[in-house]
């Protein structure tokens, strides 16, 4: 049936996108009247059930959301901070309860007290000017965090002008693609967004698939509580990203690239569309580039609110409108994508990797790093850092480095960092020397570099309720397609809540049971990755939960 609605859902193209209407019905009320709702289903023949279930997914399309007017980041960097019980105890001078909702994340990691007000965010000391804020007045300064590579900067360097930084793409049009492609496959180039594919592999997959339509998307879906290198790119080095998506296009014949971002990061979407005019005004994208016969065009897609849509399949299905639940592979997207036609997602942070691959050569990217992990990488440092930020690393350098010399250490006593997003592993703070900032160390030693993104676990929290914490996130943001993970998480909930109340021992057998469970019958990296973070508390974290297990 879902192949069917995505043809249905493919007959208007992107220009009249469903997902897109839906945002846009949503902005005046919060929600979509059923009304309108039911006239869409109509107008796209696919049934009220589907729409109706579609907009009742979103945490920003759902009747739920009706009214709401801020939101407060309820993410683990924050949660860890402890900021936010201060920020709500704020806004509810301002609000009223049923007018306060939450996101997951803001992307504010580096000083946390996160929220968003009128579709911008704001964090650190801004809560205390909330109802300057409100009349309208807004906080001075802004969002500001440090930014510093480990060594000749890459994806941190400067930009310059459109005509400096498009030469390689005017030089790329005048290539056989296969050329590109092979030095990208050259480069060895793994995916930044977490599963570490090799980018070359994909393109080269998609380039092969038969079709006259194709599509490159960028998956600007950055979910993981702690990331925010994604949302550096897209609102700093726009063009880097969109030079990306340009290049993939030409290598694998798409002619459409479309960058879904987020909701909870809307200077983003702002950023990343004043790009692509500037695009248009130069020529260098849209019909026939330069007279290359080469045709490219750019849509920015806003998310509606959802971690599941980092998962490239329930993306796909989202852009079409459908609910974002993951897909059975095969077929892989390179073969059958939105709308059923090939199609490449990449995350941010690979995408604008190319640039210097193109630039320079698959050789210079592969001389960085290790032998398996080339190049860079950028890690986020959260506030219990001395010196938060992003940084550009090189791949293989050692953890104490990253920690110590780029982050300055801790400000304040730090038990453990869980590093890669929620399904990324917690890393006690005694196994950092033992660690190098690549794929391969971060596996052998039982944890994951996924996005590298890095929460600091201080001494205070107590660890049984971060394992509550990521049952909570995982249970709530699970797609609910397969059993194990729609059951299970929220099973792994309900126990680790019972055990904190008190009085209630969780049987460790059941407990390893059902994590096992995950494991292995969760159709996809939610619910198959949150297993491993909660392993890596229960073995390095014993005698503090001795009394929450039989």
């Amino acid at each position: 049936m879902s192949e069917n609605l995505s043809e249905l859902l493919g007959r208007k193209g992107l220009d009249t996108n469903l997902f897109d209407q839906l945002g846009r019905l949503a902005r005046p009320e919060g929600t979509p009247a059923e009304e309108e709702l039911a006239r869409l289903a109509e107008e796209f023949l696919i049934g009220k059930a589907n729409i109706f279930g579609t907009a009742s997914f979103y945490d920003f399309l759902k009747p739920e959301n009706k009214g709401k007017q801020v939101y407060v980041c309820n993410g683990s960097a924050c949660e860890c901070a402890g900021t936010q019980p201060g920020v709500l105890k704020k806004l509810g001078t301002a609000f009223s309860p049923e007018q306060i909702g939450h996101m997951t994340c803001l992307g504010r990691c580096h000083e946390n007290a996160a929220f968003h007000y009128k579709g911008r965010n704001y964090s650190g000391a801004d809560i205390d000017h909330l109802h300057a804020l409100v009349e309208g007045i807004p906080p001075d300064g802004g969002d500001t965090y440090y930014v510093a590579a480990s060594h000749e900067p890459v994806l941190t360097r400067p930009f310059t002008n459109l005509d400096t930084h498009y030469k390689p793409w005017l030089e790329v049009l005048g290539k056989d693609a296969e050329t590109t492609l092979e030095e990208i496959k050259a480069s060895q180039l793994r995916g930044r967004g977490g599963a570490g594919f090799p980018m070359g592999l994909k393109l080269e997959f998609c380039r092969k698939a038969p079709g006259e339509v194709k599509f490159i998307i960028c998956n600007a879906d950055e979910g993981d509580p702690g990331a925010y290198s994604d949302r550096y790119l897209l609102e700093q080095r726009p063009h880097s990203v969109l030079f990306g998506m340009l290049v993939s296009g030409y290598v694998t014949g798409a002619n459409h690239g479309i960058v879904y971002i987020r909701a909870e990061y809307p200077e983003a979407v702002q950023r990343v569309q004043e790009a692509i005019e500037a695009l248009k005004g130069a020529g260098l994208v849209g019909e026939d580039i330069r007279g290359s016969g080469f045709n490219f065009e750019f849509k920015v897609i806003q998310a509606q609110g959802s971690y599941i849509c980092g998962e490239e399949t329930a993306l796909i299905n989202s852009i079409e409108g459908q609910r974002p639940e993951v897909r059975v592979r095969p077929p892989y997207p390179a073969q059958r994508g939105l709308f059923n036609k090939p199609t490449v997602v990449n995350n941010v942070e690979t995408l604008a990797a190319l640039h210097f691959i193109v630039s320079q050569g698959g050789a210079a990217w592969k001389a960085l790093g290790t032998e398996r992990s080339s190049g860079t990488k950028l890690v986020c440092l959260d506030s219990y850092f001395s010196r938060p930020g992003v940084y550009e690393v090189v791949m293989g350098t050692p953890m104490k480095e990253v920690v110590d010399h780029l982050g300055q250490g801790f400000r304040k006593p730090v038990k453990a960092l869980q590093i890669g997003g929620p399904l990324g592993g917690v890393v006690p703070v005694g196994k950092l020397p033992e660690l190098t900032l690549d794929f391969e160390s971060f596996s052998s030693a039982g944890f994951l570099l996924g996005h590298a993104s890095v929460v600091c676990i201080p001494e205070s929290y107590p660890m049984m309720r971060y394992i509550e914490h990521l049952f909570d996130f995982a249970a709530y943001e699970s797609c609910g397609k397969c059993f194990p993970c729609r059951l299970g998480t929220k099973r792994g909930h309900e126990l680790a809540q019972k055990a904190l109340q008190g009085g209630y021992a969780i049987d460790r057998t059941l407990f390893d049971d059902l994590l096992t469970t995950l494991e292995q019958g969760s159709l996809c990296a939610h619910g198959g990755g949150i297993p491993l973070p909660i392993r890596n508390i229960v073995r390095y974290f014993e005698p503090e939960l001795q009394s929450y297990f039989t």
